[in-house]
């Protein structure tokens, strides 16, 4: 379960994230995501711009809001993914995805990810590989995506087939 601090709720919110965030399209979902420091040092609540001058005398605007909890997330799932069923199971599946990578992102950042029509039928673990590297397209995680568990390509079993040719 997605604890509250880190889910979007308000359209405003939603909207921000998706018309001046980044977007990265995938295969079953498209992520957005809005970063708010590279927002707060140019523009007010409102979303006009401010002049310098008023960001250096207003402590307020100039970025010094303190926002708790870390990064937050919104879904949206459509009709086109399924029935409610299917739809309600697909938000279920990135809920629990968006959990697992709380600690991986900046905590100002707000991420949305749209579900499209394949995700009803992709499993847990390719949504969350998709999810994951449309995160580390989009600058916000490093680190390796979907890395298979063991050894890594190449190394014992090319060395068998090789001891066995001679």
């Amino acid at each position: 379960m997605l604890p509250e601090p880190y889910r979007l709720h308000h359209r405003a919110d939603f909207s921000r994230t998706v018309r001046r965030g980044q977007r990265i399209g995938r295969r079953d979902l498209v992520v957005h995501a809005f970063v708010h420091s590279y927002d707060w040092a140019r523009t007010d609540a409102t979303g006009d711009e401010l002049a310098d001058a008023a960001i250096s005398r207003d402590p307020v605007t100039a970025g010094s809001l303190v926002r708790v909890g870390g990064p937050r997330f919104g879904l949206i799932v459509s009709k086109a993914v399924g029935s409610a069923v299917v739809r309600h199971r697909v938000a279920r599946r990135l809920r629990h995805m968006c959990a697992t990578i709380v600690d991986e992102l900046p905590a100002d950042a707000d991420v949305v990810i749209r579900a499209l029509p394949g995700a009803a039928t992709a499993d847990q673990a390719e949504l969350a590989r998709q999810v994951r590297s449309g995160l580390r397209k989009l600058g916000l995680t490093t680190g390796t995506v979907g890395a298979p568990a063991g050894r890594p390509r190449g190394t014992a079993s090319a060395r068998t087939r090789a001891d066995h040719r001679s």
